[in-house]
């Protein structure tokens, strides 16, 4: 299978699932949500709200170490196999403006559409046309990884009430016809701030896309051709100048020269290659593969020093993510001091006010009490809270004790009448005159 239709396939399943997951739900919760509506943030069907976010720092890192790592290990597999800019231009400029219209040459990316014939004008429009659809539909789908489905098209039917999401939508639609149809792959180019530190991230152990010099021969020397079209073969010069692997670049770049920011490891030039010199019976001179082990015939180290750290990182966050996923509690409790810091009353037990706040992440209404589990202090006051699923509840709590120098610390139990096995601990700090 060539490497063009491997991608085809990464990307329909990429597609598939970035399509499918907001409509994924475990137990209520969506897969991945960040609503700002409701302010929650839903991870693998458990919702965190906006006070427990303490995992968020540990995503963003795994999110960040692993490009870095993936690249320093495996080069830009991210921008030519996962990444939507390069999805999106294959699907309007191989899908749409190649194979559905006949626009273009799949083979010939380098040509550009002549719109003098009359023809290419009307469908160059319906290719517009059919990419503002997918566009439109690409930004919904967008928009539901913030709100999820079953609020998104109940909102839509108000569109009065929900201007700013609708005008985001919208925005986003105009942004990526704008980007595909126009910007281009000038946009890996200039824009994208990935394609300069890739380069800094490279080695010579680093997989990527590889013209071997040493079977084709120098094509380039100091940045300028040293051969001209037609060519004499020789034993170690089994390049033919075709030129086929600079006719298919997306990114408009001769892979002969080597290492260049533009070139997104789609491997497009190899499958070129392939082509042309399977017809001689050889392989083809374009590898994926790292310096070493193509042009230096060395064994290449995938955990070298430097990747062995990334995966080390990389263990860490997974692990702190892990940890506080499962510290989750069945339900939030704020507690807050008053301005009082402590009260003596005419028996002369000594009292500590607080405002208590609860808040029901379940999906069941439940009532909420408390116990304190020392026993040398009791509850002058506490209103049980019933509250509805996701809804907040507030309460004094006068905590008391008749001993003259109780501890200063006390730890008290919260737990859902309805079900004791949804608890939550709270160590408190007891003030008092001594």
């Amino acid at each position: 299978m060539t490497y063009a239709k491997k991608r085809y396939l990464t990307y329909l399943m990429i597609t598939v699932l970035t399509l499918g997951l907001p409509f994924i739900t475990i137990n209520g919760n969506h897969i991945l949500l960040l609503s700002f509506d409701k302010f929650e943030f839903h991870f693998f069907g458990v919702s965190y709200n906006m006070n427990e976010l303490f995992i968020m720092p540990f995503l963003l890192m795994i999110l960040f170490i692993g490009i870095f790592a993936m690249t320093a290990m495996f080069g830009r597999v991210w921008c030519g196999w996962a990444c939507p800019q390069t999805i999106f231009r294959v699907i309007y400029r191989d899908l749409i403006e190649s194979f559905v219209f006949g626009l273009r040459r799949i083979k010939n990316k380098q040509k550009d559409i002549d719109y003098n014939k009359n023809i290419n004008k009307i469908k160059k429009y319906f290719a517009l046309s059919l990419w503002g659809i997918l566009s439109l539909i690409i930004s919904v789908n967008f928009m539901l990884y913030f709100v999820p489905p079953e609020d998104f098209f109940t909102y839509i039917l108000k569109p009065k009430e929900h201007v700013f999401m609708i005008m985001f939508v919208i925005s986003t639609a105009v942004f990526l016809i704008y980007d595909i149809v126009f910007m281009k792959e000038h946009f890996c180019t200039y824009v994208c701030p990935y394609s300069r530190i890739q380069s800094a991230l490279y080695d010579d152990d680093t997989k990527q896309v590889i013209y071997n010099t040493n079977r084709g021969g120098e094509i380039y020397k100091k940045g300028e051709k040293t051969i001209f079209d037609i060519k004499q073969f020789s034993a170690n010069e089994e390049c033919t100048t075709c030129e086929a692997c600079v006719k298919i670049c997306p990114t408009h770049i001769d892979i002969r020269k080597g290492l260049q920011v533009e070139c997104i490891n789609c491997l497009e030039c190899s499958d070129a290659c392939s082509t042309v010199m399977g017809k001689l019976g050889k392989k083809s001179l374009i590898y994926w593969g790292s310096t070493n082990s193509v042009l230096k015939d060395r064994v290449s180290k995938i955990f070298s020093r430097r990747n062995s750290f990334y995966i080390i990182a990389l263990f860490i966050c997974v692990f702190f993510t892990t940890y506080y996923v499962n510290e989750k509690e069945p339900f939030l409790v704020n507690i807050n001091r008053t301005t009082n810091l402590y009260k003596v009353d005419d028996n002369g037990d000594v009292l500590n006010n607080y405002v208590l706040t609860i808040q029901n992440e379940m999906k069941a209404k439940h009532t909420y009490e408390l116990e304190i589990l020392n026993k040398e202090f009791y509850l002058k006051r506490f209103t049980s809270l019933q509250l509805e699923p996701q809804k907040r509840g507030r309460t004094v709590l006068i905590i008391g004790t008749k001993q003259k120098n109780p501890p200063s610390k006390l730890e008290v139990k919260f737990f859902a009448k309805e079900d004791k096995t949804l608890v939550v601990k709270k160590e408190l700090v007891f003030l008092h005159p001594n």
